[in-house]
């Protein structure tokens, strides 16, 4: 046996044949050319669409290099249809355009199988070029001498791209064959267009399987050598691109292409020179075309662009005007595409004949912006500068025209140009949308070039320094907004002007600006991540800087993706982080991190996750006064598809809650990353805005006093200013698009601006004016909403596209009058309202329309050929109304007409077809659905006809071509072939009718896709689908005329029930007693028949619920009959179930291990197991009935008491009426009728046959009806009934059909039950007995902790609620365990669910969710705000009866924001909550709490008075007012202004601002809210101050800064923070003249008396802080340790104390205890006489 050819895999093996393809000089070579573009599915029984191209080539070498090449013939096909039974059909006309771009010879260089440079005749299409270059790439051959296997980088039509060579050398026979492939996803200088997705941020570091186009090539080429060289005797190149767009392996649709070559003769005549001049076109690397190609839409032969627009512009409106919205929008985009070829003067011309014409302008306008051309885009601006454009039509313009325009050098100078224009200037609006757009403009632009110029950035370089030169906040937050669009790193320097760490400049700058200097550098971060890390690290590690400002650095710290030692650097910082709310911040945005699942994250997850276990769980346990990072993130592995939302919220130590908040959504998709949207507020000092105005504090005398006070505490500076301000801004795809701020003044100009006065009656009177003059007009709102189009070459040199466009359109017709009486005069008052009567005649027609077109394949200006998908949504409504409203009256009727025809209110559509079209044949578009209509064609017999038909000489093209499309899936086809005959095709329809309105609904949902053959989301996709709601008539006995509703308040309201009823009879007009008309009433609502129907079932309510309850009938299961048959079989199921219900449960326990639950306190754990015992047996007594259910009840109760500590769920919530001292109550029995006391409890509340109107007349009525023209009305009414009194409040609603014989009734029941008990019921149904669900809500114990039950009980609903309610609870589980809760499966009542939540601390909770088969429950769940209660409390000595149990609970809430100050013996506790004890010097005033803003509103002062340790005495300083508490003699004191008050308190001031001083308890109270002391209250031995919340950040003294910052709570009047309490305690000491005060204590820097050496030098150190010393002549009698610390210089230095030197400004060196004076005796003091 022969071997005709030998396979070489290794290198070397002697002398191998030059196999590079040569050319002779003198001779033409003839090949024929064929090639084949196919798009489709694997799956052959779906359409598919394509092109074929043949022709002759002939190749002639004309010198060294240089060669030409000539083709012949070209014929173009198209096939659109199902292979392969739909042939290829010629295309003639597109064939002899293509024949004449092709008719001149190309010359290329050729050398050693290498394709150099192209040249083409000159205007030579790029398409006919780009065909040529396919020709060519099939002749690059890099050919290796010493390997026949290798892989190397080989530039070709896709780009540089890795090749893999494999040779075979058949020597014998002198031929070869040469096989190379390549993978088009890892290559350099990819030939690839983008547009639209500048905003799509790749991932560098994604691994390849990641991307969702995927595609390979292969040639395979045969060559015969000899003596003179080698020559390609047959080229073959297949290539496949794989586009999966949900990235599931059988989900992919597949672009297959396919060329051959075929030498066919050698000829002498070589090819004619050409005729015209050809130009260097460049080498193969594919060449895009620099305008923007053509849309993805139907091609428009555009012949005479100006004419065309006219017409499309007129035949859009009128489109509109009839209400065809589909034609409109296709012929917006039509219009869009017409644009981008029009010239200036064309635009200009078809401006000029529509300028006028109001309904053309939204569509031109916008038209243009979408259009994005250079052309375009100067036309916009001449327009604007011209000031042709309303400023509301500039402001929508500018946005789109930014967003679309195409970025060049062309668009940014005329950018540039909209910098400057004085009519941009001047409108604030139009500037800020300009300069944010021209740096998005940057931001494209520089994204296209390697490296970016400098020169586009200057414009905005120039406004930052301009307004930092000029201090305008303004300007430098929109030159930073606008610099963050652009995103490069040139700017970096400029930014760094704005950041106190690195400019020391900006430390007088507002902090909102270095926060906006920092979100600048997020988008440069993607460019230069190192760079930003380094800055934001820096700015993060600065302590000096506002806490908001470093959390803001902490955000785009982690946007740089830091790596692990980054990560651990910021989390160490934690652990000595003197800022609480900074460290809360970073710690929890590094757990949201380190608990994310998307890919790109990975490496800064895993580094968080290792970051956060060197921090303890100290920070975890911040509460919500602290700053947080919220996020909520999910993706899918299997689609590489995902989504984050996260929500910033950074708290300021002046707000109570937080004052900036951040979020954003970002998707992920593939390998990329889209920063969806993003919005932020911000807010400073709002509080001053709701607290009373113009209160002249720097006027009176304490702000004076304050001033001076400062003097005398070392280093005290007051806060600096902060006036009230709203800013917020929004980004979308990561550009910021607007933002705003407010300020009071904004808010006082924008009044005057609209009312020239600040007072709202005039608004209120503009408003009525306006209303009455009425509203008409059509406005259509027509905006391009996307365009994303990822085109890449074909090796055949034709474009395959990836595009995507979508289009909306919303318009509005309205037509309102409104007629008021009496009508409006020039003394009106609102209040006259009240009186008046009001006409509205309104028809409005509002409509929406969106449709979006996908498409795969080829999309050229020639032709088109691929898949395409059309998606729609349209909304269409119609308000046609008459309304009459008599306040007077307090009557509203409303007419409208009823349905007449059918109408589509929603309706959403999507379809895909095979499509094909070509630009010389307008009439040769040919659609082909994806679906056969009929059935599928027998698979195998295709395979196998293809498989012969092979054999055919010349056939490849109809058999092999199609590789992959009809091999992909031979199997599963044939599998969906049989198995699924029925299933391709979906109807479904839902309709509700409403007879008496004379209409009905109708959802209607059609489905036809291929998921059949593969069941993945493109199959499910790809097809047609329709879901639509339509309103149509329904056929009536009599035609209605109008369908009217009335409503009726007040008294009238029964008079006008009677009224409808009696439809125009004798009594209408009538007056009648009260009685009569209460007769009347409850016959015309037929409610003795409801109550008579309720007292016939009230005595079977109580079996009937325990047999719901004890039948297993499952989750909202429709009760049998057999429960309501007779009582003797309901006593036996019952029976039955109860021994039954024993052996059904189920003791295993879910516990998730995705939430860590703390321990439970030792106190809580003690009183559960102390009580378990004790209670077991009464909860089995109060609970069960059945002797089956005590047996098992007891069997549990054994079990119980083994428990040392029970488990939530078992415990039974028992309401405060009906507690028992015994304890709590114990869940033992865990069975169906475990609480079935309480559901008959809440059945018979609800049973109770009480009728309201027997005692009180309605308060409300309303009647919905149809007028019908030959018959009486039909329709509802309705009325309602309220009952007050002091400890119960009870609502009841009757809703009858307005005719007489219907017996269905709607019956509505809830009350208040001493505030503690809230009850619900809803009956309907014939008599209202039908269906019936009840709730309750009520306060309570739940193992002996307060705690409030909700509880809902469904005895009887109709089917639509049951398989609601199954859906939703299948998505429980799922949720409870996503939530950390646990769960269990446990049978419980059938129709009934209980949701417990019992307060185990004012901060934690614990919760019990009861549903019919499974329990969810949860422990110590953290609250936002602390309730101030006490556990062990027991319900019943808690207040009582009346608004104090729920409202009590709003106070508390309320009251817990307030700061609290304590001071009782020598134990304080802070505004902020720390405790410590301090001893205070007798005598000595010290600062307890002062306003340390710039109003300095108030001081309070303490002293400890020296008869007593525990007696204290109070100076408190407000307004103009000196207030003195002490206690003399044992009795409390109370002098103002030095003078001793008068026993009739209270007493109140007259100022201002008023304060108010009483008698409380066995002290004083002062109450001054005005100045931010809400209570102030003083017995003599104990002091608390309660501050207002909005004063929060804005104390000092020993109660501490009320900010939270607890770490920081030892602070100094200078900021220097003290090491222990009493460091803390004295610097705070008012040092007073020794001779006239008695406090003998001053503050004095102090000389360590220890000795000291660093490095064998011998130093001295003094202290930064001062100490407590005896002033001079006294002697200290008492001293305490306290630790300070010291500043030390050599011994020989000349700094001593004398002088008293600044030494509190020297740098800390050492720590060291000395001795302060507390107590002096003073012998001889020099005092003046």
């Amino acid at each position: 046996m022969g071997v005709s050819g030998t396979f070489v895999t290794v290198t070397g093996g002697g002398q191998k044949q030059d196999l590079e393809p040569v050319f002779h000089m003198g001779k033409t070579y003839l090949y024929s050319y064929e090639s084949i573009i196919v798009h489709g599915f694997p799956d052959r029984s779906l359409a598919m669409a394509g092109v074929r191209l043949t022709s002759q080539v002939e190749i002639s070498r004309v010198s060294h290099s240089d060669h030409l090449l000539q083709i012949g013939s070209p014929k173009l096909e198209e096939h659109n249809g199902f292979w392969p039974t739909d042939p290829f059909i010629p295309s003639s006309k597109l064939s002899e355009t293509i024949a004449a771009c092709l008719s001149q010879p190309f010359k290329f260089e050729y050398t050693e199988g290498r394709v150099g440079s192209i040249f083409a005749p000159e205007g030579c299409p790029i398409l006919c070029i780009n065909l040529v270059r396919g020709i060519l790439n099939m002749m690059q051959i890099t050919i290796k001498k010493s390997q026949n296997v290798y892989e190397l980088q080989e530039a070709g039509i896709e780009g540089i791209c890795q090749t893999r060579y494999v040779i075979q050398d058949d020597s014998k026979n002198n031929r070869a064959t040469i096989s190379k492939s390549k993978d088009l996803t890892d290559c350099q200088e990819k030939a690839v267009e983008n547009l639209g997705m500048a905003y799509i941020r790749p991932c560098p570091t994604c691994p390849l399987k990641e991307k969702n186009i995927k595609g390979t090539v292969t040639f395979i080429y045969q060559m015969k050598y000899g003596d003179s060289g080698a020559s390609l005797t047959s080229a073959l190149s297949d290539q496949v691109y794989q586009i999966s767009p949900f990235n599931e392996p059988n989900g992919a649709a597949v672009m297959e292409a396919r060329q051959q070559l075929s030498l066919v003769d050698v000829k002498r005549p070589p090819i004619s020179a050409p005729t015209s001049q050809l130009q260097n076109q460049g080498n193969l690397h594919y060449n895009f075309s620099g305008e923007l190609p053509q849309m993805p839409i139907p091609l428009i032969r555009i012949k005479n662009p100006d004419l065309q627009l006219t017409e499309t512009l007129r035949q859009l409106v009128q489109n509109n005007e009839k209400g065809a919205t589909k034609e409109a929008s296709a012929k917006f985009l039509q219009m869009i595409q017409l644009f981008r070829v029009a010239t200036l003067d064309q635009i200009e011309s078809l401006w000029l004949q529509f300028v006028n014409e109001l309904p053309y302008r939204p569509w031109f306008l916008s038209a243009i912006c979408a259009a994005g051309t250079t052309d375009t885009f100067r036309f916009l601006k001449q327009k604007i500068h011209d000031e042709k454009l309303s400023i509301w039509e500039a402001a929508a313009t500018l946005p789109l025209a930014f967003h679309f325009v195409t970025p060049n050098k062309q668009t940014l100078e005329i950018a540039s140009t909209f910098l400057t224009c004085p009519q941009i200037q001047k409108i604030l609006l139009h500037r800020i949308i300009v300069y944010l757009g021209y740096g998005s403009i940057v931001n494209k632009y520089c994204a296209q070039a390697v490296l970016c110029p400098n020169e586009p950035l200057q414009p905005l370089h120039y406004l930052a320094t301009e307004a930092i030169n000029k201090g305008d906040a303004k300007d430098m937050s929109l030159a930073l907004k606008a610099i963050g669009n652009a995103g490069e790193p040139a700017s970096i320097k400029r930014i760094l002007k704005f950041l106190p760490t690195f400019s020391s400049a900006a430390a007088s700058l507002p902090n909102r600006i270095h926060a906006d200097a920092l979100l600048a550098l997020r988008k440069i971060a993607r460019k230069d991540p190192v760079k930003v890390r380094e800055i934001t690290l820096q700015v993060f590690m600065d302590s000096t800087l506002a806490p908001n400002v470093r959390m803001v650095a902490c955000v785009v710290l982690f946007e740089t993706k830091p790596a692990l030692p980054t990560v651990a650097a910021l989390a160490s910082s934690l652990l000595t982080e003197p800022s609480l709310q900074v460290a809360s911040f970073a710690y929890s945005h590094m757990k949201t991190l380190a608990a994310g699942r998307i890919p790109q994250l990975y490496k800064l997850s895993a580094a968080c996750n290792i970051a956060i276990k060197l921090l303890g769980p100290r920070l975890d346990r911040l509460s919500y006064r602290y700053s947080k990072v919220i996020q909520i993130s999910d993706y899918s592995s299997q689609y590489q598809a995902g989504a984050i939302w996260r929500v910033y919220l950074m708290n300021s130590p002046s707000t109570m809650f937080p004052s900036d908040i951040i979020t954003k959504v970002r998707g992920y998709y593939a390998n990329t990353a889209t920063d969806i949207i993003e919005v932020a507020f911000r807010s400073q000092s709002l509080t001053q805005l709701i607290r009373k105005q113009n209160i002249p504090f720097a006027e009176y005398d304490t702000y004076k006093t304050l001033k001076e006070l400062g003097k005398l505490l070392l280093g005290w500076k007051e806060l600096p200013p902060e006036d009230p301000l709203i800013s917020a801004y929004i980004k979308i795809l990561g550009q910021d698009i607007a933002f705003v701020d407010v300020d009071k003044d904004a808010i006082q100009q924008m009044m005057m601006s609209l009312t020239g006065s600040s007072n709202w009656q005039p608004v209120v009177k503009k408003v009525v004016e306006e209303v009455q003059r009425g509203i008409s007009g059509r406005w259509a709102l027509p905006v391009m909403v996307g365009e994303m189009r990822h085109i890449v070459p074909t090796i055949v040199g034709l474009p395959l596209e990836l595009g995507l466009c979508g289009a909306m359109v919303a318009q509005a017709a309205a037509d309102v009058d409104v007629k008021v009486s009496p009508p409006v005069s020039d003394n009106f008052r609102p209040s006259q309202l009240w009186e008046a009567k009001m006409d509205i005649h309104a028809d409005i027609r509002p409509k929406a329309y969106f449709h979006t077109i996908a498409m795969m394949g080829i999309n050229t200006q020639y032709f088109q050929s691929g898949l395409e998908f059309r998606a729609e949504f349209s909304a269409n409504t119609t308000m046609k109304f008459d309304a009459r409203i008599n306040m007077k009256e307090k009557n509203l009727k409303i007419e409208t007409l009823p349905c007449h025809q059918e109408a589509e209110l929603a309706a959403v559509r999507s379809e895909v077809y095979a499509i094909s079209r070509n630009m010389e044949e307008e009439d040769s578009e040919k659609k082909s659905q994806l679906l056969p209509k009929g059935e599928i064609p027998n698979i195998s017999d295709q395979l196998l006809q293809s498989k012969e038909g092979s054999s055919r000489p010349g056939s490849w093209k109809q058999s092999s071509i199609l590789n992959v499309i009809s091999k992909g899936y031979q199997q599963g086809s044939e599998e969906a072939h049989h198995n699924s005959a029925g299933r391709r095709f979906y109807s479904r329809r839902f309709c509700r009718k409403f007879e008496s309105l004379g209409c009905s609904t109708c959802l209607s949902i059609k489905s036809r896709n291929s998921a059949f053959l593969r069941n993945t989301y493109l199959h499910k996709l790809f097809g047609e689908f329709e879901a639509k709601i339509i309103l149509k008539p329904v056929r009536t006995d009599a035609d209605i005329e109008k369908i009217q509703l009335e409503v009726q308040a007040g008294s009238k309201a029964a008079s006008k029930i009677i009224e409808v009823s009696s439809s125009g009879s004798k009594e209408e007009g009538e007056a009648s007693p009260y009685e009569d008309i209460q007769v009347k009433l409850k016959k015309i609502l037929g409610i003795e028949n409801v109550f008579t129907a309720a007292n016939k079932t009230r005595r079977r309510t109580k079996r009937i619920n325990r047999e719901y309850k004890n039948a297993d009938t499952g989750l909202w299961a429709e009760p049998s009959a057999s429960h309501l048959s007779s009582s003797s079989s309901s006593s036996a199921a019952s029976s039955a179930d109860g021994k039954e219900s024993g052996n059904h449960h189920r003791t295993d326990e879910i516990r998730q291990s995705g939430k860590k639950h703390g321990s439970k306190s030792s106190s809580r754990s003690s009183s559960r197991s102390s009580s378990g015992s004790s209670a077991s047996s009464k909860a089995c007594s109060s609970s069960s009935q059945d002797h089956s259910e005590d047996r098992h009840c007891n069997g549990d109760s054994e079990y119980s008491n083994q428990q040392a500590n029970p488990p939530v769920y078992q415990f039974l919530f028992k309401p405060v009426d009906e507690q028992d001292p015994g304890g709590e109550v114990l869940n033992i029995s865990i069975s169906s009728s475990s609480s079935s006391a309480s559901d008959e409890g809440i059945s018979r509340a609800m049973s109770q046959p009480k009728f309201l109107g027997d005692s009180k007349p309605p308060i409300l009525a309303a009647v919905l009806r149809a007028i019908h023209r030959n018959k009486q009305p039909t329709g509802l009414q309705l009325v309602l009934y309220t009952d007050t009194k002091p400890k119960r409040w009870r609502i009841q609603v009757f809703g009858s059909s307005i005719t007489g014989p219907s017996r269905w009734k709607l019956c509505a029941d809830a009350s208040v039950i001493n505030y503690r008990r809230v009850s619900g019921s809803l009956k309907w149904g014939k008599d209202c007995q039908d269906y019936h669900i009840a709730t309750q809500i009520a306060t309570g114990q739940f193992a002996a902790y307060p705690a409030m039950q909700m509880k809902l009980e469904w005895l009887k609903v109709p089917s639509i609620i049951r398989t609601t309610a199954r859906w939703l609870y299948s998505f429980l589980p799922g949720a409870a365990y996503v939530l950390g809760f646990s769960q269990r499966q446990q049978l419980g009542p059938s129709h009934q669910a209980t949701l417990v939540m019992a307060l185990t601390s004012p901060r934690t909770c614990d919760v019990v969710f009861r549903l019919p088969e499974l329990t969810i429950y949860d422990t110590a769940i953290r609250l936002p705000l602390p309730v101030p209660s006490h556990p062990g409390t027991p319900i019943s000595t808690l207040p009582s009866s009346d608004w104090k149990v729920f409202s009590q609970a709003t106070l508390s809430i309320i009251g817990s924001l307030k700061g609290h100050c304590t001071v009782f013996q020598n134990k304080i506790t802070t505004f902020n909550g720390v405790q410590f004890n301090y001893s205070m010097p007798a005598n000595c005033y010290h600062v307890l709490v002062q306003d340390c803003s710039p109003e300095l509103k108030f001081l309070v002062m303490v002293k400890r008075l020296k008869e007593s340790a525990d007696l204290k005495a109070i100076n408190v300083r407000l307004a103009s007012h000196e207030v003195d508490m002490y206690v003399s003699n044992g009795l409390i004191q109370l002098k103002i202004n030095g003078v001793q008050a008068p026993r009739d308190l209270p007493y109140t001031s007259n100022s201002a601002a008023s304060m108010l001083i009483s008698s409380e308890k066995k002290g004083l109270a002062l109450k001054a809210p005005d100045y931010g002391i809400d209570k102030l209250y003083y017995d003599g031995h104990r002091l608390e101050i309660q501050a207002a919340f909005w004063m929060a950040g804005k104390t000092c003294g020993i109660c501490g800064k009320y900010d939270a910052e607890v770490e920081r709570e030892y602070q100094t009047p200078g900021g220097y923070l003290a090491k222990d309490a009493a460091s803390f305690g004295h610097s705070w000491i008012i040092s007073e003249d020794p001779c006239a005060g008695a406090c003998k204590l001053q503050h004095k820097f102090v000389k360590s008396e220890k000795p000291v050496s660093f490095e064998k030098t011998a130093t001295k150190c003094f202290s930064v802080e001062p100490v407590l010393r005896c002033v001079k002549g006294c002697s200290a009698t008492q001293t305490v340790p306290v630790s300070v610390g010291f500043h030390c210089v050599p011994a020989d230095s000349a700094l001593s104390l004398d002088g008293q030197p600044r030494l509190d400004q020297k740098s800390e060196d050492v720590v060291s205890s000395v001795s302060a004076h507390t107590a002096c005796s003073c012998q001889q003091q020099a005092c003046p006489a």
